[in-house]
Order: structure tokens, then sequence, then C-alpha cells
């Protein structure tokens, strides 16, 4: 084998190398993102009622105190 055949060798090796190690990488990226979740929009309505009902907890709370 001459030395130019070697090298070309290892330049193929190595240019499958990079695209093995790509596709895994980015394979690897997509596993690890979470999808981002829409909030969900609240009522003015729902959160006044939330909030008289945990008044009236603390309500009944400093009650039975």
């Amino acid at each position: 084998m001459t030395t130019d055949k070697i090298i070309a060798e290892i330049d193929a090796e190595i240019a499958r190398l990079k695209q093995a190690r790509a596709l895994l990488s980015s394979t690897a990226a997509e596993g690890d993102v979470k999808p981002v979740r829409k909030r969900r929009k609240m009522s003015k309505a729902a959160r006044a009622k939330i909030a008289a009902a945990q008044r009236n907890r603390w309500a009944k709370q400093k009650a039975a105190k």
C-alpha cells in the first residue's frame, strides 16, 4: 500500500465516523428536548371563584383557632 492510499482510507474512515457522530448527537439532542406547553388561561370569574374558596378556607381555619 502506498502512503497516499493509506491516507485516503483514513480520510474515508474519518468521514464515516463524523457522519455517525452527527447522526447520534442529533437524535440524542432531539430526545432531550421537552415540548413547550401552552399556559392555560383562566377567566376572571374562575380566578374570583378560586380566591373566594381560599378566603373561606382561611376564615374556617382562623375560626377554628
